[in-house]
């Protein structure tokens, strides 16, 4: 976060974090959209059951908040309008720091993709949901590593900061990595022996030519 003068760790209650969200302008295009997080009020979370991931109950959230001088405010939030463009608006909630001898911050500016903005495509299958997220890319990078970035940066919170959502999507792309990459050998060693025959059969065309000529 540019700009900011503090960093506080913690979390806000009553919301589930999915990568329900399409992302035309990040990690995907308007022709192929990736997929990215939104936060999804509990209330209306539990009215688009089933989810194969269900977190506990109540609901957290973890993140971090950030402070930002006065003098950098309107810099910074037309930097965040932005970026959260797709589909994203400002949203807020109360926010609890890790730290239990600070203070809640109660009016927290947080930016969500509300289930009514265009992006939101509600539950998604876990595995179709890593194949997508692996192969999609956009004008910010892979869309697996804004997945694995946001992993990192929830366990980097600390203990308890974990998404359990975040961190099985995590392991089925990776385990579709695996598989992609045992695909790409088997090709590769397919066309290596595709190629080693081609050899052997104009080496043989050819042993065989040569002793038709000494023949002759």
């Amino acid at each position: 976060m540019r700009r900011k003068d503090h960093r506080v760790p913690g979390y806000i209650n009553g919301y589930v974090r999915r990568f329900w969200q399409a992302s035309e302008d990040h990690r995907g295009t308007p022709s192929a959209p990736g997929r990215v997080v939104t936060l999804i009020s509990q209330s209306h979370y539990l009215t688009l059951q089933p989810d194969p991931i269900t977190p506990p109950s109540p609901t957290t959230v973890w993140g971090a908040a950030y402070h930002i001088p006065s003098e950098h405010v309107q810099e910074v939030r037309s930097y965040l309008d932005i970026r959260e463009i797709n589909g994203y608006s400002i949203q807020y909630a109360s926010f609890k720091a890790a730290d239990a001898t600070l203070p809640a911050i109660e009016k927290c500016m947080v930016y969500i993709g509300l289930p009514e903005n265009p992006q939101f495509l509600g539950v998604q299958d876990p595995d179709e949901l890593a194949r997508h997220i692996w192969k999609s890319k956009g004008p910010s990078g892979e869309n697996k590593e804004y997945l694995f970035m946001l992993e990192e940066a929830l366990i980097d919170l600390g203990e308890g900061a974990g998404d359990e959502h975040v961190e099985d999507l995590a392991r089925r792309v990776r385990e579709v990595g695996k598989q992609q990459e045992g695909i790409a050998h088997g090709m590769q060693v397919a066309k290596e022996a595709v190629e080693g025959e081609i050899e052997r059969v104009k080496s043989s065309s050819s042993s065989r030519e040569q002793e038709e000529t000494e023949k002759a």
